[in-house]
């Protein structure tokens, strides 16, 4: 498989996880679900996909996933959703904040 998949994980808590795979994502979904490893996700099990997008690049993906990482839940919840209005407002909502922030 060329490129990789950026996926997101809900977890048994309600919390979400973001990963990456250069494998198809259900063979690492799986080892989620099994606790192959002692990562985030070991305690949180069951774990469910909630969203994977592939990318042809590799390079995009990582990138990707480092946006993702850094997004409120709200967002990456519509992310997951593909509401793609609510993503943007809430985009738009954070830039807004950060420019409105005192600068020291």
């Amino acid at each position: 498989m060329d490129g990789a998949t950026v996926y997101l994980l809900e977890c048994a808590d309600g919390s979400l996880y973001t990963g990456i795979t250069r494998r198809p994502v259900d063979e690492r979904v799986s080892e989620h679900q099994l606790g192959l490893s002692a990562g985030y996700t070991f305690s949180r099990r069951p774990v469910r996909l909630i969203w994977a997008e592939h990318f042809v690049n590799l390079t995009d993906a990582i990138v990707c996933e480092r946006r993702i990482k850094g997004w409120s839940r709200a967002k990456k919840r519509a992310l997951a959703a593909g509401d793609w209005l609510l993503l943007q407002d809430l985009s738009i909502a954070y830039r807004d904040r950060a420019s409105a922030a005192p600068s020291s």
